[in-house]
């Protein structure tokens, strides 16, 4: 019972949190420099582990698609089933789940870093709304360059899919572009792009709130970034399922 109760507290908290920092999001002073921080850190620094991992996807779907379709003699279909994949599921998950690994981990880590050591208590000293200075820039960079870091992925990942299927499966090139144009639509891409802009918004949300109410040293510092990464991983696993059965059922 005790579990239960702690687990609806948090979640109320991460509610007024996020409500908090909304509130803050719109009032001045906009303090440009440290969103560009913020968006280097978490874009331009995802950006290598977010390509790779998008580049390899893409070889396992090209793989896996032409193994299915071959029973069918569609092979041609590949590059379609590749692109879809790609742009509405396979871009936004797992770009959140390597930005959660990467910088959401970091995020948690330097501000329940900046809690323990009580520079979060002296910033409140000088009159500096801590919620204002650390969480809305990383809110908002994370929220920003979490749909670009899915094309890229995705970009990578239909390269990846087109060598595969044209140099290793021996796929017409033109087939493979021409399934792609009149399967893939506009629709597809931006219910993909939404859902990243979604899940970096709740990324950002759950790592700055575990860190910001980190407490018990480096110890806990270590549990609240534990919890950060586990936390939003499984939103980004629900919250794709709620918007998936909501937009197709």
């Amino acid at each position: 019972m005790r579990g239960v109760r702690a687990v609806f507290e948090g979640f109320g908290d991460l509610v007024l949190f996020s409500g908090e920092t909304l509130a803050w999001t719109v009032r001045p002073p906009w303090r440009a420099e440290l969103l560009l921080q913020q968006m280097a850190a978490i874009g331009v620094g995802s950006t290598f582990i977010v390509a790779v991992t998008g580049l390899f996807a893409g070889m396992v779907l090209a793989l896996q698609g032409n193994h299915a379709m071959r029973q069918f003699g569609a092979e041609g279909y590949v590059g379609g089933f590749v692109a879809i994949g790609l742009v509405r599921e396979f871009g936004p998950v797992f770009t959140g789940l390597m930005v959660t690994g990467r910088s959401g981990s970091a995020i948690t880590t330097e501000l329940g870093t900046m809690r323990v050591t009580e520079q979060i208590d002296a910033m409140e000293t000088m009159a500096v709304n801590p919620v204002h200075y650390l969480v809305v820039p990383r809110v908002l960079a994370a929220t920003l360059m979490m749909p670009v870091l899915a094309v890229v992925f995705s970009g990578m990942g239909y390269l990846g899919g087109y060598l595969i299927a044209i140099y290793v499966s021996g796929i017409p090139p033109g087939p493979f572009i021409d399934h792609t144009r009149s399967m893939v639509e506009v629709n597809d891409i931006t219910h993909g792009l939404l859902k990243a802009l979604i899940f970096g918004t709740v990324v950002s949300l759950i790592a700055t709130h575990r860190g910001y109410a980190a407490t018990g040293g480096a110890r806990g510092v270590g549990e609240a970034t534990t919890r950060a990464v586990v936390m939003s991983s499984v939103a980004i696993l629900v919250l794709d399922y709620v918007i998936t059965f909501l937009a197709i059922g």
